[in-house]
Formats: structure tokens, sequence, C-alpha cells
């Protein structure tokens, strides 16, 4: 690794779609996550988007279909990061069972499990 480098987590889904585009641009997964962080770099910075109006959109103080595409794309990021982070919190198992409650869920073939606590 380059003494320029430093490593960082990457969301499994991101590695698998970096693997994909980056074989068809010729770059590795690392290299394909570096061009795609410049290019969200260069397009936050850049002079059509409004870090203003995106922070208003995310309070809830605007709406999104108001915002430019290239800011829209910066509130979608925003917002896949949020949810990823909830979703990542949510133990819904523990929180049946701790109420006694039964619930469903799909196996890994995708067949339809009943639990009961």
């Amino acid at each position: 690794m380059p003494s320029n480098s430093s490593v960082t987590r990457v969301d499994s889904d991101v590695v698998e779609s970096a693997r994909h585009f980056g074989t068809a641009m010729s770059r590795n997964v690392s290299q394909q996550v570096s061009h795609w962080a410049r290019i969200g770099r260069e397009l936050e910075a850049g002079p059509s988007v409004s870090q203003r109006e995106i922070a208003q959109v995310l309070a809830g103080h605007r709406t999104y279909d108001e915002l430019a595409s290239e800011q829209q794309a910066v509130v979608r990021a925003d917002w896949s990061e949020r949810i990823e982070d909830r979703i990542s919190e949510l133990d819904l198992a523990d929180d049946f069972s701790a109420e006694g409650r039964s619930y469903s869920e799909l196996d890994a073939d995708g067949r339809i499990v009943r639990r009961s606590t």
C-alpha cells in the first residue's frame, strides 16, 4: 500500500459496485472507490451545489424537488447513509421477543418462517 494511503471501512454494497464498475473501467476496487470519492468531493464543492439548500432539505425546511439534480444526488447519498445507519441499529427479533410477540421473516432460501416466543 502506498505511504499516502489509509485504511478505511467501506460498506460491502459499495465494494461490490466498485468491483463491477471498476472492472469495466480497468480499475481495482480501491482505485474505483477513490475515483468516486474524488467525484463526490468535487460535486459537493462545485458551484452548482448549495450546501445551505441541501441542509434545508435534510432539516425538512425545503423540498427535495426544489433542488437541482446535482444537489439531489448529494441529498440521496446522505439519506442512504442515514437509512443504513438506522437499519444497522435495528434488532427487531430481540424487540419482539422481549415483548412476547411472534413475527415472520424470510430464511436464507426465501421461504417465510414464523418465529414465536
